[in-house]
């Protein structure tokens, strides 16, 4: 279910956040997930006076919640992404001499900052799901703190999260931190082990399993289905048994899809069928599906390790 934009939680919040930026470098805003953090924030503060005309960037953990982002605020502005709104990302972009907010991911401000250490230009960084640290993330903000110090003190921060322990980062930055209630939304949660028989330790185990609840809940809930899978090896086993269901598209969604193919899932079907979208962790933060009814999650997720003693 859709909310107006006008209807989200963190709107009463930003004519305040707005005053703290103006007598604040740096500010801290949290709020529940789906308050609109992401998507008003920006706008909203794009024409304030402290900002002087200078650019925004927000930066987005993954390249499809940048584009996603972009594109939702251009729509709301009634534009073309690219025009006062627009995104870069590896490999693509869209921006124009126009573009007032700019969406990228840390490893894009990384390459500007290298660039133009002083960031000439913007105004305000704002770092969007800051829960989820990363290397680059760190390494983005202490190049825009040093900038700062050093070239720019009129560059302004906003740490935005939904999840974050606030007062370990409030006082490592002298950050005042700002608050959006949320609303709560009636979530039925349902454990489904496998059958007792069944041999978890097959390497197919996994796609099987979720090809079998996501066929549970095509029968008994409504609205398109997201899954979580580790893999683009359990989401191919995944599709394969699902197989063809007349109303119904499977649609893959991995990081190795073509930019475009990645933008067309994440949308509404335009005949009306209904989605089963198999995923990996690509879009599991800073992104909001429209018309999802049910959420699957194999509870696996393939990540990297390194190994200090083979040096791998």
């Amino acid at each position: 279910m859709n909310r107006p934009v006008g209807d989200l939680p963190v709107r009463e919040l930003l004519p305040r956040l707005g005053r703290t930026l103006e007598h604040h470098a740096t500010v801290i805003l949290t709020g529940a997930p789906g308050s609109g953090k992401t998507t008003l924030v920006p706008p909203a503060l794009a024409d304030q006076p402290w900002l002087g005309g200078d650019r925004i960037i927000l930066l987005e953990p993954r390249r499809l919640a940048a584009r996603a982002a972009a594109a939702f605020m251009a729509r709301q502005r009634g534009e073309e992404v690219g025009q006062s709104v627009g995104y870069r990302v590896r490999f693509d972009h869209r921006v124009s001499p126009a573009t007032r907010i700019e969406v990228m991911t840390e490893g894009v401000l990384i390459r500007l900052l290298q660039r133009d250490p002083s960031l000439d230009g913007v105004g305000l960084v704002i770092f969007d799901e800051f829960h989820q640290r990363s290397l680059e993330t760190d390494l983005a903000l202490a190049l825009c703190l040093d900038a700062r110090a050093g070239l720019r003190e009129d560059l302004r921060l906003l740490f935005m999260s939904a999840t974050l322990a606030v007062d370990p980062l409030a006082d490592f930055l002298d950050a005042p931190c700002l608050h959006a209630g949320g609303r709560v939304f009636p979530v039925t949660v349902r454990h489904l082990p496998p059958p007792a028989n069944e041999d978890t330790s097959r390497p197919d185990h996994i796609g099987r399993h979720c090809a079998r609840t996501i066929g549970l809940a095509l029968r008994e809930e409504e609205g398109d289905i997201l899954a979580f899978l580790p893999g683009r090896r359990e989401i191919g086993l995944c599709a394969s048994m699902l197989g063809e269901r007349p109303g119904v598209r499977i649609l893959p969604l991995h990081g190795s899809l073509d930019l475009s193919e990645q933008d067309r899932i994440i949308r509404p079907d335009p005949d009306g069928a209904r989605r089963v979208i198999l995923s990996t962790s690509i879009s599991e933060t800073s992104l909001t599906i429209e018309g999802i009814g049910v959420v699957v999650d194999s509870g696996w997720q393939r990540v990297h390790r390194f190994d200090p003693g083979r040096g791998l």
